[in-house]
């Protein structure tokens, strides 16, 4: 049993936000995007990354799409976090969670760390100065391989991770969410940073079994090396 609880059409199509059974659903121009019912992964998204950090306050995280909100409450729920910054392009599914439509999250928004901006990731982010960020969690389309946007192609590229890197501090994580696998992607981001994990999630989609997966990298803690190499 499905019933309609918000529906908005912009520039990008259609957007529209369900309950199914007993789980909210959300859909993008008809395409299954995430739900209520399976929340792990959006949540492993951020304590993967956190877990290692070892600083001890005032974490600076950047959340790239901001979904049904399960990624930023969990970053929340991590007291050394000073500042979650959320990029998310559909204005109104920022409204949706400031109405209550999502009560699972609807505190998250009002936390005073969180700041929200309406845009694209690129585009943000590209305004934001070098080193900013301790974490980069990227979840704005459900991979490079099943993509809702085609223009979303170029997120998963070596030219945009380059500027993720650039805007990660020493020491800081890149992780990035996929509903699938793809050698593509753990090349590209082995290529620029050196390193990436494929962290792979076994996840039951009704009577089908399936795995979403993360992909995990780490900036090089350039400023201590510099020390060593100077000694």
């Amino acid at each position: 049993m499905s019933e309609l609880l918000a529906r908005a059409v912009g520039e990008r199509g259609e957007l529209v936000l369900m309950r199914r059974d007993d789980a909210l659903e959300l859909r993008v121009n008809g395409v299954f995007v995430m739900d209520t019912a399976h929340t792990g992964t959006e949540r492993m998204l951020a304590t993967a990354t956190l877990g290692h950090l070892a600083r001890s306050g005032g974490l600076r995280v950047l959340i790239g799409g901001l979904g049904l909100g399960f990624t930023l409450r969990e970053v929340l729920a991590d007291e050394r976090v000073r500042e979650a910054h959320v990029v998310e392009i559909e204005p109104d599914l920022v409204a949706w969670h400031r109405d209550g439509l999502v009560p699972d999250t609807a505190d998250a928004l009002a936390d005073e760390r969180v700041r929200i901006s309406v845009g694209d990731i690129a585009a943000v982010l590209g305004e934001q100065p070098d080193g900013v960020c301790d974490v980069l969690l990227l979840d704005v389309d459900n991979g490079p391989d099943f993509l809702v946007y085609e223009e979303n192609s170029a997120l998963y590229g070596p030219g945009f991770l380059r500027r993720c890197k650039d805007k990660l501090a020493p020491g800081g994580t890149l992780a990035v969410w996929s509903a699938d696998a793809s050698p593509e992607l753990l090349g590209a981001m082995r290529d620029v940073f050196g390193d990436c994990t494929e962290l792979v999630i076994p996840v039951t989609l009704g009577q089908r079994e399936t795995t979403y997966h993360l992909f995990v990298s780490h900036q090089v803690e350039f400023e201590q090396a510099g020390l060593q190499n100077s000694l």
